[in-house]
């Protein structure tokens, strides 16, 4: 199937080809018509199936027809987070090149100036999320009374972020008349009460089972003690053909933490996390699109939708708490049919959250094996494999002379080979022995190998360990 068989417009299809897709994934050759017919829609698709411009392509030809008012968006289209608010923009501003559209970016981080002067020349497509647009709402900078088309995309993240009861605020405020389109990877209960209570009729869209991970990624977990986990990371991203990176960590502060460490080991790195700012965010994805950096760091704030070519490598350095957030996670890779891999670190405490994890997805991931059975990797303090015996830091041992004539010095530290335990001296030494050796090292001895004392200095053969004893030698 090609994106002409869809009933797209020519001029779109035209901003299609000029974007290089010829053929739509199996969630827009579904999804498009469908909207195009003004059905609500409820899309279940793992991230990385294209699911953004099911819904991006056909609203362009919707709204080619009528005109846009002062503070009225004709369309409104609800994202989680800054990033994919921001990513959804960039796809209209590319596929809507040959078309007459005007649209408004609702995000926190950003003075809202701008914003109301967009909003007071009018806009056919709002893009906004929950909290700036309430937040223009009841301030009455704005009306969603002409707004006829709603999209509510990564619904499920919108649940995990406590937004849905913002969503069923802003629902009724806007024209019941209306068409809604729902997407999320997963579909859990209260989701599908929103769905029920706001959308009419909606034609139900399943690509792929529900919180599934792509085949074409390969997942290992890695088993490792939690002061492990550093040389872990750094021994992978050294050893497994690491061309870029997400590293995902389930706190702020060890976002930044993992950061530091990265870059005071030599790596090109980066990082993302909620506490930035909206230009330091978006510095950071552009550089790490540029391939200034090959190694970004993130916070689950970038686990969803991101559209980044060319990830090789997703590290959750943190088993996420929540099951979903791992699909959404290892999902920034192997995207668009390319392979990947996902690692991921279990610790002790990470048993719970793992079984959680293969329990939703109903995959066993495999154990990743990095040097020993176990999959930790070898690191500085331990051994290495090459290492002889004698480069191998030994337990003490008494001391003893070494056999007469021999050149080899005591052996007085903590490096005894064992070829010197074991040597056999050609003939008994005529001086007395610096230090009578331990009673347990004495019965190892062969008769050659007892030491003399003074009282028998002139028996000229081996002497018995008894004498030892009574002379208290």
């Amino acid at each position: 199937m090609k994106f002409a068989d869809l009933g797209l417009s020519d001029e779109l299809l035209q901003s299609v080809t000029d974007a290089g897709y010829d053929e739509p994934t199996p969630i827009q050759a579904q999804a498009i018509p469908s909207v195009l017919m003004m059905r609500d829609i409820i899309g279940i698709a793992q991230t990385g199936t294209g699911k953004t411009a099911s819904f991006v392509l056909p609203m362009i030809d919707i709204l080619a027809q009528g005109r846009r008012r002062a503070l009225m968006p004709r369309s409104l289209i609800l994202e989680p987070t800054r990033e994919l608010a921001a990513q959804v923009a960039e796809n209209f501003e590319k596929y809507g090149s040959n078309h007459d559209l005007k649209m408004a970016l609702l995000i926190g981080g950003v003075q809202m100036g701008d914003q109301i002067k967009a909003l007071q020349e009018g806009v056919d497509v709002l893009i906004a999320t929950p909290g700036r647009l309430m937040d223009l709402f009841e301030r009455g900078k704005i009306l969603l009374t002409g707004c006829s088309l709603l999209v509510i995309d990564e619904a499920d993240r919108m649940l995990d972020m406590g937004f849905i009861p913002d969503i069923e605020n802003i629902c009724t405020k806007l024209p019941q008349n209306r068409q809604t389109l729902l997407f999320s990877a997963t579909m859990p209960p209260p989701i599908k009460k929103l769905s029920d209570r706001f959308l009419s009729n909606p034609k139900s869209i399943e690509v792929a089972r529900p919180a599934t991970a792509a085949k074409n990624i390969a997942q290992h977990k890695v088993f490792v003690q939690q002061r492990k986990k550093r040389d872990m990371l750094r021994h992978l991203l050294r050893t497994d053909d690491v061309s870029t990176a997400m590293i995902f960590c389930n706190r702020k502060t060890a976002v930044r933490d993992l950061n530091k460490s990265l870059r005071q080991n030599g790596f090109a790195s980066g990082e993302i996390h909620g506490d930035m700012d909206q230009p330091s965010r978006i510095a950071e994805l552009d550089r790490f699109k540029d391939g200034e950096i090959n190694i970004l760091v993130c916070s689950d704030v970038a686990a969803r939708g991101l559209d980044i070519k060319g990830v090789s490598h997703i590290f959750n350095f943190d088993t996420p708490w929540h099951p979903d957030d791992y699909v959404h996670r290892i999902g920034r890779t192997g995207r668009a049919g390319a392979t990947g891999r996902a690692f991921t670190f279990v610790t002790d405490d990470d048993a719970e959250a793992i079984a959680n994890v293969e329990t939703l997805t109903g995959v066993s991931i495999p154990v990743y094996e990095a040097g020993s059975a176990k999959g930790q990797a070898k690191h500085k303090d331990a051994p290495a494999k090459d290492e002889s015996p004698s480069e191998r830091p030994a337990a003490k041992k008494p001391s003893r002379r070494a056999a007469k004539g021999s050149s080899k010095k005591l052996a007085t530290d903590e490096k005894v080979v064992s070829a010197e335990r074991n040597e056999q001296p050609a003939e008994p030494p005529k001086t007395p022995a610096p230090a009578e050796p331990s009673v347990a090292a004495r019965e190892e001895q062969t008769p050659a190998e007892q030491p003399f004392t003074e009282e028998n200095d002139d028996w000229n053969g081996p002497v018995p360990g008894f004498l030892h004893r009574s002379t208290g030698a």
